[in-house]
């Protein structure tokens, strides 16, 4: 049994195709009225994790619970508890805006009244109060994915899954979206469940998973995983880069990498670091440039691959 204060738990689950592994003894813990993030790349068992969690797909191992309700002995209490959001579009294209929000709730047996409350809230809250008569078909892509969040959650879902939420999206309207997530976290006490592979999207999460050829590989808040990298990447162009990273070794016993990039360094703290490389070192630096570890950094330290 699960707690009010976690929305997802997951123990050893496993989904096997034949001999295939698609996902291996994955162990999650989603704290209720935050916003989660499952971050892997392209094939790394994300959509088959939902697809479980949804109660779409049979677990071959393990178990979950969703909302307090197992996926497999309690399938339609997950899915009263549930907003999915796939991530493939899934509108009727010949509906009004409000008519695919009527039309949801009446799947679900609202009353007309609370179908006409819930619909009239949610597209305000999405920024579509003013379109409710337009047709789907004649949306952008923006629009139509903030009504497609706001379908899912007229019957008051617990937890809403997110498959790559803004795929094929410009960065204006990404933004826009994940300012309507954090509403829905913040005002409504909605727990936000979603896969990415987009490294900066993950960085809006308060918790991140990061799965790789269908096993966790580390999860944790950002603050958290970038911790474990430690240090700052430093990157220097000057005259001559091999007698530099020499020096740099040398002088600062740090290891180097020399590429067409210039001289790479990690330290723990750059900034403080740059003012003693330029004053020490006697070949001519060009520029300095200073960053903190990424998620990117995260998942080449634990996978020895990057994400991108």
């Amino acid at each position: 049994m699960v707690g009010d204060d976690i929305a997802v738990r997951t123990e050893e689950l496993s989904k096997l195709y034949g001999r295939r592994e698609a996902v291996v003894g994955l162990d999650l813990t989603v704290p209720a009225g935050r916003i989660f993030g499952f971050l892997g790349p392209n094939g790394a068992g994300k959509s088959t994790t939902i697809g479980m969690l949804c109660t779409l797909l049979r677990p071959t191992l393990g178990d979950a619970w969703v909302a307090g309700a197992h996926v497999v002995r309690e399938p339609g209490r997950v899915r009263r508890r549930i907003g999915v959001v796939f991530q493939e579009q899934t509108l009727d294209q010949d509906l009004t805006v409000g008519e695919s929000m009527r039309f949801q709730a009446e799947l679900y047996g609202l009353p007309a009244p609370a179908a006409h409350a819930a619909s009239t809230a949610l597209l305000d809250l999405v920024g579509l109060a003013d379109q409710a008569g337009r047709v789907v078909r004649a949306l952008s892509g923006g629009t139509r994915r903030r009504l497609e969040i706001a379908r899912a959650l007229v019957h008051g879902p617990r937890v809403l899954f997110l498959d790559e939420p803004t795929a094929g999206l410009d960065p204006q309207t990404r933004a826009a979206i994940w300012e309507h997530l954090g509403l829905l976290c913040r005002e409504h006490g909605i727990t936000v469940f979603l896969t990415t592979h987009h490294l900066e999207e993950a960085e809006h999460c308060d918790r991140i998973a990061i799965i790789d050829h269908g096993e966790l590989v580390a999860q944790g808040s950002p603050p958290e995983l970038k911790s474990v990298i430690g240090a700052d990447l430093i990157t220097l162009h000057t005259d001559d880069d091999e007698q530099v990273a020499e020096s740099v070794r040398r002088q600062f016993g740090l290891p180097t990498v020399t590429g067409p990039g210039g001289v790479r360094l990690r330290a723990p703290d750059g900034a403080a670091l740059v003012p003693r490389l330029c004053a020490e070192l006697t070949v001519p630096v060009r520029s300095v440039t200073v960053a903190a570890p990424t998620l990117d950094d995260v998942f080449l330290h634990h996978t020895g691959r990057t994400i991108r």
